[in-house]
């Protein structure tokens, strides 16, 4: 079975753009292959600097024919006294058969025209020349250029190009404007190594071929080569490294055949903090950092780059990166003593002339109203003295290293340089940490803060940031979310549950969004509406995607349109988390099973009456003299005993007294309902309809303290 090369040679691609690529191939070029009913036993996507591949291995040598059958018009309007009319003439023309071919059927609709229509497979080098321009020109990616004099975009100039069905030249020609780049089996080797053209005998040597030019074609092979040369380096200097995966995926995608260059600098160097001279060997200079054994990343005054040169001029590399390295590292020195010339405090005013947002003013105001959300925090939490000062002083300062020269020439360390610099400034360890904290979670898989006062000042930014951007209507909408508001959503609820702080975010939002309004001069109601509703698609995705909580149970505890249960999750989070996390384990456990006929059949039925959802307590709304069956009193009875065992529940969220009681009285109203003296709920009598309505609302509410069983799908 024939194997497919393709080999789309380029000048130097940017990392980020090969990284996408390879994946959009992996996707889509197998995608393309089944929509033309062409199998293949493997898709292997390759990519290096020069260069974007892919071979195919396994595929057949044509289609197979395919057979359809075709529904034409109704054969009333087809046919007229036996013989055709032009809409069965138009059909027949239109499939490429004869009118003898067409076939009248009936349908449930009628009878129509039919025709078993063959297809022969097409030549699978016909069909490969069609897709191979749609698999280049498809990619996606930033800042694509035009090459050539035509409008053919690309991420860089095509060079050549090579397409080998097995050991023969697929002819193609890729045109843009007066340039063309013609289909061949020469490609070319390492730019510095093996600058020489490189003959492709046949598709399924492409991997072999490139390695004997000095290039290693499989991203991920080139990976485990770098990482293993980085740490047989690294030991050698006796000491080890961390494998960033974002470095190692950059650097990987830099190189055709990596070798490893160590440089040194100046130990003077060493003072500065860490996370300087770490940001510009990683983050800047794309540098492997040497850390000493066993010791808390403090630096040796190494750095392992990984070259894509010659391996024997690795001396001449290692000075050139120094020069460069010295240079930064010697900018960060001074940034850094300038920056500790004065305390922290003294930068606030500075903060008036950066922008927060145009509509919004400067990060001066957004620190002001920082500060005013987390008082309201800390009022909510009922804080002692100590940790409110420390909370405020941390709301002040925690954007003031943002103008700071050290920050602004290395944007990754906002927070980091605050803590420091706070340290320096003589501020308690609790307001320096949480300089630093406030800003985590940075991503998805970052830490969240540890500590309370990072905490209450990382809810109050980002509770500021929501309002205020919401407020100006920059809602995010589909993919787009420039401000990352889900992401500040996200961070709000996470850390609210790690922390198990028992806020009112609804009473937060409202109190916040009414000084926004005031100030900005913003009709609130509508504002107040659209980040509840974000807020609890927010606490809805997070409780199926990190909680892992079946989605009806999410249902169950968010309420479906329900205003009442909606309310209840804003205002107390942790609430919402342990209802659904306790719907889930009662699920696995069978539990729930044990409650949800008896629960979700009183549910169905009480929606028919018109109890209030808040009532738990039968004495006034339940009148015995009324009832007929003792099977009423059995029931009567159990829900009084029930009543302080869902108050206890409510009051300490400990929701397994309220199960065990459902458990307990499940017999009971299944013999209320099917027993030997079951009654008839719907009752002529409308005062004995209400009343035995009233039982059966009163159990849906002490069930709906837990969650509305009505969302609950049975066995799940």
């Amino acid at each position: 079975m024939p194997g497919f090369l393709l080999e789309v040679g380029t000048e130097e691609l940017p990392a980020s753009f090969l990284s996408g690529a390879i994946a959009q191939w992996r996707s889509r070029i197998p995608q393309s292959l089944a929509a033309n009913s062409l199998t293949s036993e493997s898709v292997e996507v390759y990519g290096t600097p020069r260069r974007l591949a892919v071979l195919i291995t396994g595929l057949p040598s044509q289609q197979p024919d395919r057979e359809e059958e075709i529904k034409g018009p109704p054969a009333q309007a087809a046919f007229k006294d036996g013989q055709p009319t032009p809409a069965a003439v138009g059909f027949a023309k239109k499939q490429g058969v004869e009118l003898e071919a067409l076939e009248v059927r009936p349908t449930d609709k009628g009878e129509f025209v039919f025709v078993q229509k063959k297809t022969p497979g097409r030549p699978v080098a016909e069909i490969l020349t069609e897709l191979v321009p749609q698999w280049i020109y498809h990619l996606e990616g930033k800042r694509l250029m035009r090459w050539g004099d035509g409008d053919v975009r690309f991420s860089r100039p095509i060079r050549w190009l090579v397409t080998l069905l097995d050991e023969a030249i697929l002819p193609l020609e890729l045109v843009n404007g007066s340039l063309t780049v013609k289909s061949d089996r020469i490609s070319y080797g390492h730019r510095v190594l093996h600058p020489a053209p490189i003959t492709i005998h046949q598709a399924s040597d492409y991997v072999n071929t490139l390695r004997s030019g000095y290039v290693t074609v499989d991203a991920k092979e080139r990976a485990a080569i770098i990482k293993e040369q980085v740490e047989t380096t690294v030991q050698k200097l006796g000491g080890y490294t961390e494998i960033y995966p974002d470095l190692l995926e950059e650097v990987t995608n830099l190189v055709e055949w990596p070798s490893p260059v160590v440089g040194k600098f100046e130990e003077e160097f060493l003072t500065l903090p860490t996370e300087v001279t770490t940001t510009v060997m990683v983050s800047h200079q794309r540098y492997f950092p040497v850390f000493k054994t066993g010791d808390h990343k403090e630096l040796l005054p190494y750095f392992i780059t990984v070259s894509n040169g010659d391996p024997t001029k690795s001396d001449v590399i290692a000075v050139g990166n120094e020069r460069v390295i010295r240079a930064r590292l010697a900018d960060g020195q001074f940034f850094y003593k300038t920056d500790l010339s004065k305390s922290l405090e003294t930068y606030l005013p500075q903060l008036e002339t950066v922008t927060f947002q145009e509509d919004l003013g400067s990060l001066r105001g957004k620190v002001e109203r920082i500060v005013k959300v987390a008082a309201k925090i800390s009022a909510q939490l009922q804080l002692g003295e100590s940790d409110r000062q420390h909370i405020q002083r941390a709301a002040l300062l925690c954007k003031a290293d943002l103008v700071t020269q050290m920050v602004f020439e290395f944007p990754e360390l906002q927070g980091i340089m605050g803590q420091k610099y706070a340290v320096a400034s003589g501020e308690s360890p609790e307001v320096a940490t949480a300089i630093f904290e406030h800003y985590l979670p940075r991503g998805a898989d970052d830490i969240l803060p540890q500590t309370l006062t990072g905490q209450v000042v990382g809810l109050a930014d980002r509770l500021d940031t929501l309002v205020s951007i919401f407020g100006l209507g920059l809602i995010p909408t589909g993919s787009s979310d420039p401000f990352a508001l889900r992401r500040a959503a996200n961070a709000v609820v996470n850390i609210t549950w790690a922390a198990n702080l028992q806020i009112n975010l609804a009473s937060l939002l409202a109190q916040t969004v009414t000084e926004f309004a005031t100030q900005y001069n913003k009709d609130q109601a509508p504002l107040i509406t659209a980040l509840n509703e974000f807020f609890l698609q927010r606490i809805r995705t997070l409780l199926q995607e990190e909680k892992q909580i079946d989605y009806d149970l999410v249902n169950a505890v968010l309420g479906e349109n329900d205003e009442e249960y909606q309310a209840r999750a804003l205002q107390d989070l942790l609430d919402v988390r342990d209802r659904a996390l306790y719907l889930q384990q009662i699920r696995r456990d069978g539990t729930l099973d044990k409650i949800y006929e008896t629960v979700n059949r009183s549910t169905r039925l009480a929606a028919q009456g018109d109890l209030d959802t808040q009532q738990l307590d039968p004495i006034s709304v339940v009148r015995p003299e009324l009832f007929q069956k003792p099977s009423e009193s059995a029931f009567y009875d159990a829900l009084l005993k029930l009543v302080p065992q869902t108050q206890a529940a409510q009051q300490s969220r400990n929701y397994q007294l309220l199960v065990a009681g459902l458990v307990e009285i499940a017999p009971t109203v299944s013999n209320f309902f099917d027993g030997a003296d079951s009654v008839l709920v719907i009752d002529p009598d409308p005062e004995i309809k209400r009343n035995r309505l009233n039982i059966l609302g009163l159990l849906r509410n002490h069930a709906r303290v837990l969650a509305d069983f009505g969302a609950i799908v049975k066995n799940l």
